[in-house]
């Protein structure tokens, strides 16, 4: 599928650089970084957790959780 996007001049010549020394055509290089970008997304591991904590604790929300957990000592930073 073909997609047309604006990028700032400075990043567009340094996709170019790193495609050319990759030896990917820019749509190999856009395919690549988008689908790295996508897999980075995933759940946050903390919130994730948080959120674990909060349905055990009468149903919370994650923020109210991490604030319960602060307060009372058993995580600290």
């Amino acid at each position: 599928m073909k997609v047309a996007v604006s990028l700032p001049t400075p990043l567009f010549e340094q996709a170019e650089e790193s495609a050319a020394q990759l030896g990917l055509n820019r749509s190999q290089l856009y395919a690549r970084a988008l689908e790295e970008f996508l897999r980075g997304q995933g759940a946050d591991p903390v919130t994730t957790r948080l959120d674990a904590l909060a349905e055990e604790m009468n149903g919370d929300s994650g923020a109210v959780a991490g604030r319960r957990l602060v307060e009372s000592g058993a995580w600290e930073w």
